[in-house]
C-alpha cells in the first residue's frame, strides 16, 4: 500500500480541478480503486503503486489543463478520467503538450480533445472546412468560436450563420411571429456559443448592428460573400442544390465552416442529403478540408457518447 500527498497553489484553485463536486473524486476512487481524502490545499492518495501513480498523473493533466485556461467541468472530470482508466494518458498529454488557445474578450476557449482540436486547426488555416459528426462534438461551438475570434483580430468584418429551416416540417412563413421570432428555435445553438463567450447582451449587439448575419440557408441565394465568415449548420438537411448555391457564395477574404451530423437528415427518404452528396463530390478536391469527429469526441455527459455507440451496433433480433 503507497500513501501520497499531493499539494496545490490554493484550495479553491484545488477545488476546481474535480468541478466542486466531491462526488467527482468519490467516483474517481472507484475507478482507479485509489482512496483519496481532500484537505485544504492538499490530496493524499492511497492505494497500490499502480493506482496512486494513475491518480497522480489524472490530477497533473487537470492541473496543465486548468492552467491553459480550460474550465473543468464534471463531464470533463469524468471523460478525463475514463482516459486515463482505458491508457490513454498520452492521448491527453498530446492535447495539453501543445496547447490551442483562443482568448475571446476575458475568455480562454481550448479544444476539449485531439478531435475537436484538429478541426480548429483546420478551420484556422484553410478557407472551407466541413465537420461531420455527432451532436455533442462541438462542431457549432467551435465554428462560432473561430468566427468571433477572425472578427475580433480584424480578419473578416462580419459574420454569416446559416442553417436549413426543416426540421418543423412546415413552411417559415406558416410559423408565428417576425423573421427572427420564427428562426430562433432553429438558430438557437449558434446564439448559444456567441452567448457563452460574449455575453447575451454582446452577442444581440452584433446582431442588432448586422455585424453578425442570423439567417435561413434560402436567403444566401444571389448573394456573395466577402470579407466574411460563413457557418452553415445542420448541412446535413441540405439538398444538393442548396449546398452548392451556398459553397459558391466564397467571396474574397472569406472563410466557410460546414457542419452537420449524416446521422441526422431530416429530409424526405428520396432525397440525397447535400452534405452527404458533397463529400463525395468534394474530397478530393484541393483547398477543401474534411474533418470527422465520432462518438469519442462527444464532449457532453459521458452517458451522450454510450448513447451514440448503443444506436450505432446493429441491434440482435428477438
Amino acid at each position: 500500500m503507497t500513501q501520497r500527498i499531493l499539494d496545490f497553489e490554493s484550495e479553491r484553485e484545488f477545488h476546481k480541478l474535480y468541478a466542486e463536486d466531491p462526488k467527482n473524486l468519490q467516483k474517481m476512487e472507484k475507478v482507479l480503486e485509489c482512496k483519496v481524502v481532500a484537505r485544504g490545499t492538499s490530496l493524499t492518495l492511497e492505494g497500490s503503486d499502480y493506482a496512486v501513480d494513475q491518480a497522480e498523473v489524472f490530477f497533473q493533466l487537470l492541473e496543465s489543463a486548468r492552467k491553459q485556461g480550460f474550465t473543468i467541468k464534471s463531464s470533463d472530470f469524468l471523460r478525463f478520467l475514463e482516459k486515463i482508466s482505458k491508457g490513454k494518458t498520452s492521448e491527453m498529454q498530446k492535447l495539453l503538450d501543445h496547447p490551442l488557445v483562443l482568448n475571446i474578450r476575458k475568455k480562454s476557449v481550448v479544444p476539449r480533445n485531439l478531435g475537436q482540436r484538429r478541426f480548429l486547426e483546420l478551420i484556422l488555416k484553410n478557407d472551407l472546412t466541413f465537420g461531420i459528426g455527432p451532436a455533442g462534438t462541438g462542431k457549432t461551438y467551435l465554428a462560432v468560436i473561430a468566427a468571433l475570434h477572425a472578427l475580433l483580430e480584424g480578419t473578416i468584418q462580419r459574420i454569416v450563420l446559416a442553417r436549413p429551416a426543416v426540421e418543423a416540417g412546415e413552411a417559415l412563413g406558416f410559423l408565428p411571429g417576425d423573421l427572427e421570432e420564427k428562426l430562433l428555435p432553429y438558430l438557437r445553438p449558434l446564439y448559444d456559443a456567441m452567448d457563452e463567450v460574449l455575453g447575451p447582451a454582446d452577442a444581440r449587439k452584433l446582431v442588432e448592428t448586422g455585424v453578425v448575419e442570423i439567417a435561413p440557408l434560402a436567403y444566401m441565394r444571389g448573394r456573395t460573400l466577402s470579407k466574411c465568415f460563413a457557418i452553415l449548420d445542420e448541412a446535413q438537411n441540405t439538398t444538393s442544390s442548396q449546398m452548392m448555391m451556398f459553397l459558391t457564395r466564397l467571396g474574397e477574404g472569406s472563410k466557410m465552416v460546414v457542419t452537420g451530423d449524416v446521422t441526422q437528415v431530416d429530409l424526405p427518404h428520396n432525397q440525397v442529403s447535400g452534405l452527404v452528396d458533397a463529400k463525395r463530390v468534394l474530397s478530393k478536391l484541393k483547398g477543401v478540408h474534411f474533418h470527422e469527429f465520432d462518438q469519442d469526441d462527444v464532449v457532453r455527459h459521458p452517458l451522450v457518447s454510450a448513447i451514440i455507440g448503443a444506436y450505432q451496433k446493429p441491434v440482435s433480433k428477438p
